[in-house]
């Protein structure tokens, strides 16, 4: 099942999409969940009551374009995005730094996310080195806390498309990453959240990232170090992860900042990140000029 998040004038919606068209949850399933934070709360079983009542004849027939909704992220507002750094091989070796011997945990601000569509935009005086970084999001369904490699599928609703956007100067500067990875936009996320029963643990799909055109990441996710099972239990070891936290699982070789020369994101740049059996996750880049900014 593919679930969508998006605007309207009644406020945030729950959709359904089947193809290019969609429908809101709440009136394919009588009483249904009237957005994602509605779905998680009802647990587990709801997700499955959902899907068996989603007709994709329905949607293909009478569904509104997917093209016309005003995308969000799929989960909107997190309780948390937990990140996992250099977990690609190729990618660790383009920084020139050691594999990790244990998934490597930051976090990034749930006010950072942005849906499909929506701009990438930053101050000119507070950054100039604005990087990209394609990655698969892993989003919970179920609260783990301490659950095994063997059980940690069974807490994961679906996955989506995300952009890691990162500020380097700032990361790189503060010794520490959360500023830098956190400025508001910084977090595209979507087109849509595919469940977990379509594409199971997510472990061989094709994963690229592209600039203006131009294919700059390219890899599967069979090359990580870590794999989900693997990442949520680890993080579950740690702290409760709780419905709808989303854990970002890394990103490949091929990031702006470790190019030569470097290339970095400039005004009108337009990102895509394209991940096999979830979708194409677009955002265009814009400078801002806010006064009295400061690094």
């Amino acid at each position: 099942m593919r679930l969508m998040s998006c605007r309207s004038d009644a406020g945030e919606i729950l959709g359904i999409v089947e193809g290019e068209r969609w429908l809101p949850a709440a009136t394919i399933l009588e009483g249904g969940p009237r957005t994602i934070a509605d779905l998680l709360a009802a647990g587990g079983d709801a997700t499955a009551t959902l899907r068996d009542a989603a007709a994709p004849a329905r949607i293909g027939e009478t569904g509104r374009p997917i093209g016309e909704a005003g995308l969000i992220g799929p989960v909107p507002r997190p309780g948390k995005v937990v990140a996992i750094g250099r977990n690609y091989r190729e990618h660790a070796e383009e920084e020139g730094v050691d594999p990790p011997g244990a998934p490597l945990i930051f976090a990034k601000w749930p006010s950072s996310i942005v849906g499909h569509g929506a701009e990438i935009r930053w101050d000119a005086s507070l950054t100039r080195q604005v990087d990209y970084e394609a990655e698969l999001a892993v989003v919970i369904g179920r609260p783990a806390r301490r659950v095994a490699v063997a059980d940690a599928l069974d807490h994961v609703l679906g996955y989506t498309c995300l952009n890691d956007v990162s500020a380097r100067d700032l990361q790189f500067g503060d010794g520490q990453w959360t500023r830098g990875k956190s400025l508001d936009t910084f977090c595209p996320m979507g087109p849509v959240l595919v469940t977990a029963d379509e594409l199971g643990d997510a472990g061989d799909l094709a994963i690229r990232c592209s600039v203006d055109g131009d294919v700059l990441q390219q890899a599967r996710t069979s090359q990580m170090y870590f794999s989900v099972a693997e990442i949520v239990s680890y993080c579950s070891m740690a702290f409760t992860l709780e419905p709808g936290d989303v854990i970002a699982t890394g990103t490949p070789s091929g990031v702006g900042a470790f190019r030569k020369p470097p290339r970095y994101l400039g005004d009108g740049d337009r990102v895509t990140v394209e991940i096999e059996g979830i979708g194409v996750l677009e955002n265009v880049c814009r400078v801002e000029a806010v006064s009295g900014a400061a690094a």
